[in-house]
């Protein structure tokens, strides 16, 4: 195996572990340190802090997306290692956003028992909608490894590379979830930060931008995938009319 292509395989699965690290980190300070009770006075200094945190994580997420800066990207990268330097760098941005949180005082809500009991099971059901529709789009592809490790020994490692490469038609998959609406993990994603028992003011800020910059992707992240896909993914919007909620939106 060629020296270049160990190094993207090394580089792919360190992203990989990074990406796993930074969802858990993001699962404790979630359900650890943003659900901690702030007693003081409320002020909007640790919200225009936290509201500017999450954006400069949305705007990579968006930015990234975007046909221009992926075929920038493609030129200082081989193909393969595109979707792991979003990873890498997604990754680390999401744990400097939860360790750079401010803690917000005041709680909104805080549910007891047997409520706290269908909340935790709303919660579990978002874990599983979540992982079962990442593995529906492939897991591995997700954090950035399928790419490397289905690759040949020779990487290509300019956008000319990559344009001139042929491609398989892109496929949207219609199984589990992805039946039922078109992001089921930005689906999961909501349900996970609201279904909590004890709405601390620190999660709620958190969740209510969060699911604002979801919505606000939604669209763009459409408009991309038609112009990449064209009429493939024009039929899956007739198959899977709904973007997020069955029968709502």
């Amino acid at each position: 195996m060629a020296a270049h292509h160990i190094a993207a395989r090394i580089v792919a699965w360190g992203g990989a572990v990074l990406f796993a690290c930074a969802l858990l980190y993001f699962l404790f300070a979630y359900s650890v340190t943003f659900g901690e009770i702030v007693v003081g006075d409320f002020g909007p200094r640790a919200i225009v802090i936290d509201v500017a945190l999450f954006s400069v994580f949305a705007l990579h997420h968006s930015v990234f997306a975007r046909n221009r800066v992926r075929a920038f990207v493609r030129a200082f990268v081989p193909e393969q290692l595109e979707r792991s330097t979003y990873v890498w760098v997604a990754s680390l941005m999401l744990i400097g956003v939860c360790h750079s949180w401010r803690m917000v005082p005041g709680v909104l809500w805080q549910v007891s028992r047997p409520w706290s009991w269908a909340i935790l099971a709303v919660q579990l059901w978002a874990v599983w909608l979540t992982l079962r529709s990442a593995a529906v789009i492939d897991g591995l592809e997700l954090a950035g490894l399928r790419q490397v490790l289905t690759s040949n020994s020779q990487l290509p490692t300019s956008a000319f590379a990559e344009a001139t490469a042929d491609k398989p038609a892109m496929k949207f998959e219609t199984t589990g979830p992805y039946g039922w609406v078109r992001h089921p993990i930005y689906l999961g994603w909501m349900l996970l930060v609201f279904s909590v028992g004890t709405m601390t003011m620190t999660r709620f800020v958190f969740a209510a931008v969060s699911t604002s910059y979801l919505l606000i992707a939604i669209p763009l992240e459409e408009k991309t995938l038609r112009a990449n896909a064209g009429a493939a993914y024009e039929d899956y919007i007739r198959r899977v009319p709904w973007k997020l909620i069955p029968h709502v939106y």
